[in-house]
Parts: structure tokens; sequence; C-alpha cells
């Protein structure tokens, strides 16, 4: 190797991309924002997919358990409905006033020299409703969201979800003989904890994984994104666990946890961000 290239790669910053997820990550769970979600998203198990009442909360865990999303875990076992009918009816009802503004954060993120990118399960509306509730939505370089990776109501080949013509899988059946041969059917929505989603926003932001860090709350995320090379800080507790290369408590202490961020290049005291960035959708159904 030249002694160029040798200094280049000596003075190159460990991380050149941060990786954020929204819910319960830069916002604390605390809020109760989530059981407001929980509850809207069995209403509508009830009321639009007619799921009996006493299985709905157990259908409900199971299949977040199973697929991250209930949402993707209601399309795999052979649920038809809309994309946007389901979001707005789970999100578009949240009291998202008992998100409060927070400058703490907004002042940490504004100060980072590092590429800052969002990447939530959540749909585009929800993720910019809650930026604009904590203040934070010029804080971002990109914000990757549902409509990103889920650009219609159809599958890849262009043909229409439906329900299954062969009805729905029997998922009770799964959960009550769970080490069975059983074999859960597969999700057709792109999201968290999948691998297919991290690669499309791998591609999507020019991110290579070695050099960036990943925030979250979920574990099983972290996990896999750990598994595909990214640098993972689960975020709701300082306790470490296994997958997990860090933990703080809130993120608003990653400034005392990661100083080295602060040290990837100087950024001139004027410069501000002021612009409003535009969340990524693709084409919506």
């Amino acid at each position: 190797m030249e002694n160029g290239d040798q200094f280049q790669e000596m003075s190159k910053a460990k991380y050149d991309c941060l990786l954020f997820d929204l819910d319960d990550t830069l916002y604390p769970l605390s809020s109760g924002l989530a059981e407001h979600v929980k509850k809207n998203i069995q209403e509508y198990m009830l009321q639009k997919l007619g799921i009996q009442e006493a299985k709905v909360p157990e259908l409900c865990f199971s299949l977040y358990k199973a697929y991250g999303t209930t949402m993707a875990g209601l399309k795999a076992i052979g649920y038809g409905f809309d994309y946007d009918d389901f979001h707005g009816f789970v999100h578009g009802r949240l009291p998202y006033n008992i998100l409060k503004p927070d400058p703490i954060l907004k002042g940490i993120l504004l100060s980072l020299p590092v590429r800052k990118v969002v990447f939530t399960n959540s749909d585009e509306a929800h993720a910019s409703r809650v930026l604009h509730r904590l203040g934070l939505e010029d804080c971002f370089d990109r914000i990757i969201s549902f409509e990103t990776l889920n650009p219609s109501n159809n599958n890849e080949d262009g043909s229409e979800y439906k329900p299954s013509s062969t009805g729905i899988f029997d998922f009770y059946e799964y959960i009550r003989r769970p080490d069975s041969d059983i074999e859960l059917p597969k999700t057709p929505v792109v999201c968290k904890p999948f691998e297919d989603a991290f690669e499309k926003v791998f591609d999507m932001a020019n991110i290579d994984p070695q050099r960036a860090l990943f925030f979250d709350d979920s574990v099983r995320n972290l996990r896999t994104g750990k598994s595909l090379g990214l640098h993972t800080v689960l975020v709701g507790t300082s306790v470490r666990t296994s997958g997990v290369d860090h933990a703080l408590e809130s993120i608003h202490n990653m400034k005392e946890a990661f100083p080295e961020l602060w040290e990837a290049d100087e950024k001139p005291e004027n410069v501000k961000c002021s612009r409003k960035v535009s969340i990524e959708t693709s084409v919506i159904a």
C-alpha cells in the first residue's frame, strides 16, 4: 500500500452513516404512543378483517413476533387488505400531541458531521407527523419509510394482492405447535427484521454497513443488521444483550457513548441544517 493510501485509510472516519429506527427509538417507549398503535391494530383486525375478538390479542402479538410487524404477518397468512387503509386506520387516529419537541436531541443530531438516515417500518405520513412533533424534521438526510420499500399494493410481478385462494393459514396451529415442522408462509411485505429490507436500504441510500452505526429498540432488528455488517446500538436500556454491540438507556446518551462521531469532521459553526427533508416514497399506491 502506498504511503498516501495508508494515510487516507488511517484518517478515514470509522462511521460515515448513522441509521436510525423511528418509533420507540427517537422518542421513548414511555411516551405511550406504542400502546395506542397496538390498540388500533387490534381494532382493525376485529372491525375490518372480522377476526374473532377473543383471538385478536394473541394473534396480533404472535404475528408481530414472527414477522416483525403484525401487518406483515396478516398479509403472510392470507388476509387481503389495502396498505393505505391499514395505515390510515392504525396511525391516522393516533394522539400525536403526546409527543413533545426534543430540542436536546435536535441539537445532538444537527451537530453531527455524519450522514443520518431514518429507516422505519411505518408509513411516510406517520413518520412525518412524528418527526414534526419532535421538532426533528430538518435533522436527517433521508427517510426510508414503508412506501419506499413497498411502492404499491401489488406483488413484484404486478398482480394485485388478494386473499389467499387456499384460505387463511392456520396460525393458531403453529402457535400451539411451534416446534413442529409447520412452515410459516412468507410475507409479501418488505420490512425489518428481514435481510431483504436491509439490503434494499443499503442499496438505495448507498450505505456501507461496515461503516454504519444502526440504532433501534428491537433486538431482533439489530441482530439482523449485525449479521449483515452493521455496528448495532440497542436503545431503551443500558443492558447489552447478545448480538448487540452497544446499549443506551436513551438516544440522548449517544454523544457520551460515541464521542468519536464528532471527531469525524470539523463542521463550521455557522453551518446549520435548514432544509426540510423529503420522505422517500417512490410510487405510492
